[in-house]
């Protein structure tokens, strides 16, 4: 069997003495989508950020490509291949979506001026976004905005992508037009890990299901099972499966 794509080895963050991770260890392989479940507070995105690198490591490890980047700072990441998007959208405001799906490209893939010109056009089409190319990305609706973090970390050409909570606060609906993209993208290749609490938009694409509280991994395995699993339920308690 080849080496996961990325791979986090006992990875542990504390604040103080607050532990956020203990020792949680996850992998991904090339086409797959992991699928992150957890209670608010249970290091869900503190985990992102330690993939990504916006957050350091106290312990352990993060592997991409059989290559050890845990002392590399978010930008080398990105360039090599970890795309991630924010549970609130963080787009250039003021610029347009093109001129954001740009910036992206040149400073995330490293493209030249004319590359990053083709990527973001590449990118639109792909995310439905191309009649809003020229609207200031401030100005755009919650669908649009969030489309638009997907665009961003797309046009940095990544291996892996990181979603976080992409479908929150969405509508059915738009929800449903979400998911179809993932879908879309699963097939042209690009790994992804996806925290959510939409569980049956997650459920509808992920082919793995890791399931952390309190820092700590709770359950992992196919979705089925893991949904299955008495602790898991307990868990949460309350949301509809």
């Amino acid at each position: 069997m080849s080496a996961p794509l990325l791979a986090l080895e006992k990875v542990s963050k504390s604040y103080g003495a607050l532990q956020v991770t203990q020792g949680i260890s996850l992998y991904v392989n090339e086409g797959e989508t992991l699928g992150i479940l957890g209670p608010n507070g249970a290091g869900k995105t503190t985990l992102f950020n330690l993939i990504s690198g916006d957050v350091s490591v106290d312990q352990g490890s993060v592997v991409l490509n059989g290559k050890n980047i845990t002392a590399l700072a978010p930008h080398h990441r990105c360039r090599l291949g970890i795309g991630r998007s924010y549970q609130i959208p963080q787009p250039f405001g003021g610029m347009t979506v093109f001129e954001n799906l740009v910036t992206a490209a040149c400073f995330g893939a490293q493209e030249t001026e004319a590359q990053a010109w083709q990527t973001a056009v590449e990118v639109l089409q792909q995310t439905g976004l191309e009649k809003f190319a020229n609207k200031a990305a401030g100005s755009l609706t919650l669908l649009n905005r969030k489309r638009l973090e997907l665009a961003r970390a797309l046009a940095t050409r990544p291996c892996v992508l990181l979603l976080d909570e992409i479908a929150g606060g969405l509508a059915e609906h738009e929800a449903s037009e979400l998911v179809a993209e993932l879908q879309r993208i699963k097939t042209r290749g690009v790994s992804m890990i996806w925290i959510e609490h939409v569980v049956h938009a997650l459920l509808s694409v992920a082919d793995r299901l890791l399931v952390i509280n309190f820092g700590q991994q709770l359950a992992h395995g196919l979705p089925h099972q893991v949904m299955q699993d008495p602790e898991v339920r307990r868990v949460y308690m309350g949301l509809e499966v």
